[in-house]
């Protein structure tokens, strides 16, 4: 496999391994933040000449190191080590792939690869416990009791994920969102601190207040886009809907960093549109374009 092979493959494999961070993590959004730095350790190791058998488990390995690097640098949680064997595990519920993301967190850490890999993803036990480095008694106690353990939290009420934003905040990013249902980007241009970044996530990232003009550009060229306020885990962000398309949900979404009144930086995530697909998201009364 030369390089342009091996790159395109990440690219086919990138939302596969964004249902996992995003579950391991508890989040969409920072599940792309693991996945990018994933596939950096990735491509670092193949250009130190690594070889590689099994390219998918052995990407999802790096992601699941990565994921556990991430959430021991929030201090959010501790691995949880499980040595017992138990005879079966019991059968997969065909409505965990659509739990919440906060249940999963919920569950020890090795318990929540154990469920995500075998019964969101597809790999075997066998392949659990290589990726999450366990033996194979352990992995197999881990999706039982995972497996338990999500069916429980199911049945409780599901919590209410209100976004909490300042009013100054929510003031600025929906005078942002005013100004791109109105089409006015020189106002918008005018926000923009000069040593702005734009991410547009899964394609490139440009800096500086002229670096970035032509993001502009090409949204005063697209008509069929429609921009409202909202918040995507609880963040404050710009939802956009396909106006060809009668589907209630946004496509994708914005984020948008501040530096007192000036953007400091934008997230695109136009072309990472299976975020969206995972995220926990609402759209604030009043604002659709």
């Amino acid at each position: 496999m030369n390089e342009a092979q091996f790159e395109d493959r990440l690219q086919e494999l990138r939302p596969r391994l964004h249902r996992y961070c995003a579950r391991m993590i508890g989040s969409a959004v920072d599940g792309e933040d693991a996945v990018q730095d994933a596939l950096v350790k990735a491509l670092r190791a193949r250009n130190e000449g690594m070889g590689v058998d099994n390219l998918e488990a052995w990407l999802l390995r790096i992601a699941h190191h990565t994921s556990l690097d991430f959430l021991r640098s929030k201090s959010r949680h501790k691995v949880v080590p499980l040595t017992d064997d138990l005879e079966e595990a019991a059968e997969p519920d065909s409505h965990i792939v659509e739990v919440s993301f906060h249940l999963f967190l919920r569950l020890p850490e090795l318990q929540r690869c154990a469920v995500i890999l075998k019964d969101v993803l597809g790999h075997s036990v066998e392949e659990v416990a290589t990726i999450a480095d366990c033996t194979h008694a352990a992995a197999k106690s881990a999706l039982q009791r995972g497996r338990v353990a999500l069916r429980q939290l199911a049945q409780l009420p599901d919590e209410t994920r209100l976004p909490l934003m300042a009013d100054a905040d929510r003031k600025k990013v929906a005078t942002y969102v005013r100004l791109f249902q109105e089409g006015d980007f020189d106002a918008i241009r005018a926000m923009l601190a000069e040593d702005v970044k734009l991410d547009m996530v899964n394609r490139l990232k440009l800096e500086g207040r002229d670096g970035i003009s032509r993001y502009f550009t090409r949204y005063a060229e697209v008509t069929t886009w429609r921009f409202a306020l909202g918040a995507v885990e609880g963040r404050p962000a710009m939802l956009v809907y396909d106006g060809t398309n009668a589907t209630q949900r946004p496509t994708y979404f914005v984020l948008i960093d501040w530096r007192q009144e000036q953007v400091a930086a934008i997230r695109d995530f136009l072309f990472a549109p299976y975020v969206m697909e995972a995220a926990d998201w609402v759209q604030l009364a009043g604002t659709g374009s």
